[in-house]
């Protein structure tokens, strides 16, 4: 390890008392808020001292001058298209200062303005969890040059560059480590809380934070290409997106308009009093209808965020919670996507040693799944390997090498059979896969590989159901016999096998039971991920391709985060509709009572004041902290698969 030489550090600011500065901060960042109670503390002022007529004057024309302002943007939207719920609060800051209500009116005006700051302020509470992955990007990188480290921008380390990682420092890209152990806090990245120890040679996530030991990491990837800056651009993507139940709350600006209007007309009618047309208005102001929906779903992606799963819009929650089939791909959703090796099966004199050790030496220029399976087994055999004197690699198919004068063709039995006329096909059980071998044109045997299905495969459909997405479908383009035998161990209702990526998209449009959640790893999901209602994309592995198609991404490798998935969207909408409801239904009853005569101006401006707190508290309930803390995990069944 090289000696660490100090980086020049800015010398933080002395700024005023924490109390003061957030002070200052909240009244910058809402102006009109502040000068409303700037104000509001004048009025106070200016009665104790007799001056009375004077606050009358005060309030009124600031009221009226924040309704002018108000309305300029009113008609603006209604030129638009556009009827907004601001309506009703210019009416009532009229009507308030019509009547002689200026206190009424100065409420009003606040509940307007301070709704806004509210919702602002929720919102921002809410994203929390979205924010911090975005602030926590890593800028500079120390990067090694000769005998010493020097700062770099992110964006200028290049694949094979050693770079300097301190101690409780982030990774700036995905790399290796070079060093010889180090541990990671990759809770950021996987949720996982507990540190992951790694060795050299481990790969490293950029967005993990390394322990208590500086060490060096060699770059494999691009700042723009690594784990975390996909997710900070996924959580971008999700943060600016706005849900289809949130326009539903402008659908209702219309009819909620009229009805208060209409009910405030009656009593003025009623009682031939205009009083009672204020009374009635300051208590239809409409701002839980504003805000609810927004920090409802604002706060369902944060705590989608918090478990894994970046949600890139609103509207996905939407379609989650209505969900009614699930479609998995089989290798690598449902089982883990990297086959272990279960028996070798030698024909024509070779022995199954030596031919593990051909095919693993073949293999060795394959970036098949299989491959690697296969090369770590005849490595744990003990088995050397050679080096091929020329290898090329069909894709999808096989693999031919020359190893020591003899040719070896490694891949499918079609494969093996264009350069073997011998080869004969093997017995398999279900859920097993073979790979067929031909050495200088003649058939020389098999070998059989399973991949294990999840452990939690089965209680993540269970949950599912439970949550009501009552149909399931596997589509692989795996053997009909292997995905049967998947589908039946862990209780999936219909299978097409065989399907090359465009059989999956048609598939999932055929399907009558909407919506349909598409749930895949690889780059040949990324179409049927795309046509699907939903797709979710397990992206531990950075399958980007797949990523970017998906309109849900599960940052770790675990299925049970579709139900997961499920729950929270379902949770969003149901909490986004009851803060809706619960604003609507508390306004219109105290309007009622307000129509004959029971809530003064004030009274009444101060009660919605009260309204709108309790919509935002019971929209911020989204975030659902307790109730993830509280909830059970999905308990793996006890695995039935063989290896």
């Amino acid at each position: 390890m090289r000696r660490i030489r100090p980086l020049r550090r800015s010398r933080p600011g002395i700024g005023e008392d924490g109390r003061v500065t957030r002070a200052i901060r909240l009244i910058r960042r809402y102006p009109v808020v502040a000068l409303t109670l700037a104000i509001g503390v004048l009025g106070i002022v200016l009665a104790l001292v007799g001056q009375g007529w004077l606050v009358a004057w005060i309030f009124s024309i600031y009221a009226l001058g924040v309704a002018a302002w108000q309305a300029v943007g009113m008609v603006r939207d209604i030129l638009r298209g556009h009827w907004g719920l601001d309506i009703l609060a210019v009416t009532a800051i009229i009507a308030t200062v019509w009547v002689g209500e200026y206190v009424a009116a100065l409420i009003v005006v606040l509940m307007l303005t301070g709704g806004e700051a509210l919702e602002d302020y929720a919102g921002r509470r809410a994203k929390r969890e979205l924010d911090a992955l975005l602030t926590r990007a890593p800028q500079r990188a120390h990067r090694v040059l000769d005998d010493h480290y020097v700062d770099v921008p992110v964006d200028e380390v290049v694949p094979g560059d050693v770079l300097l990682v301190r101690p409780s420092e982030i990774v700036p890209v995905d790399g290796t480590l070079r060093s010889a152990e180090t541990s990671v806090d990759e809770s950021s990245i996987t949720g996982e809380s507990v540190p992951v120890e790694k060795r050299a040679g481990d790969a490293l996530l950029s967005g993990s934070v390394n322990g208590p030991i500086a060490v060096e990491v060699v770059a494999t990837a691009r700042a723009a290409d690594s784990q975390y800056q996909q997710i900070v651009a996924l959580v971008a993507e999700a943060a600016a997106s706005k849900a289809p139940v949130v326009r539903l709350a402008d659908r209702y600006a219309v009819p909620f308009t009229v009805f208060s209007l209409l009910l405030a007309g009656l009593a003025w009618w009623v009682s031939g009093d205009p009083v009672r047309f204020a009374e009635v208005l300051v208590l239809a102001t409409p701002c839980p209808l504003l805000i609810a929906a927004p920090v409802a779903f604002i706060g369902g992606m944060s705590r989608a965020a918090r478990n894994g799963v970046i949600v890139k819009g609103g509207g996905v929650l939407e379609q989650l919670a209505r969900a009614k089939t699930a479609v998995f791909d089989k290798t690598g959703t449902l089982t883990h996507g990297e086959p272990e090796l279960v028996a070798v099966r030698p024909e024509a004199g070779f022995g199954a040693d030596e031919l593990l050790a051909l095919v693993a030496s073949a293999e060795q220029y394959s970036s098949h799944v299989l491959a690697a399976s296969i090369t770590h087994a005849a490595r744990e055999q003990g088995l050397r390997l050679v080096e091929a004197d020329a290898a090329r690699e069909d894709a999808t198919n096989g693999v031919v090498a020359r190893l020591g004068g003899r040719e070896v063709v490694v891949g499918k039995f079609g494969y093996v059979l264009e350069h073997a006329p011998d080869a004969r096909r093997t017995a398999i059980a279900p859920g097993e896969l073979a790979v067929y071998v031909a050495v200088d044109g003649r058939y020389a045997g098999a070998l059989l590989a399973r991949d294990r299905l999840r452990d939690n495969a089965h209680a993540t459909l269970e949950r599912l159901d439970r949550l009501g997405v009552h149909h399931t479908m596997m589509l692989t383009g795996d053997a009909q016999a292997t995905a049967e035998h998947i589908a039946a161990e862990i209780g999936i209702e219909r299978v097409r096998a065989e399907c090359l990526p465009a059989d999956k998209v048609h598939e999932v449009a055929a399907i009558a039971e909407r919506p349909v959640v598409m749930v895949g790893d690889g780059v040949n999901d990324a179409p049927v991920l795309a046509a699907a209602d939903v797709g979710i994309a397990m992206g531990a592995r950075g399958a980007t391709a797949a990523s970017e198609s998906a309109d849900a991404v599960i940052l770790v490798d675990d299925i049970s985060r579709t139900a997961k998935a499920v729950e929270i969207g379902r949770d969003t909408v149901r909490i986004a509709l009851q803060s809706i409801w619960l604003g609507i239904i508390v306004s219109v009853g105290l309007m009622l009572v307000a129509a004959f005569g029971f809530i003064p101006a004030t009274a009444g401006a101060l009660l919605q004041e009260l309204v709108d707190l309790a919509a935002i508290l019971a929209a911020l309930r989204a975030i659902g902290g307790r109730r993830d803390a509280a909830a059970e995990p999905v308990r793996p069944r006890a695995a039935t698969s063989a290896r």
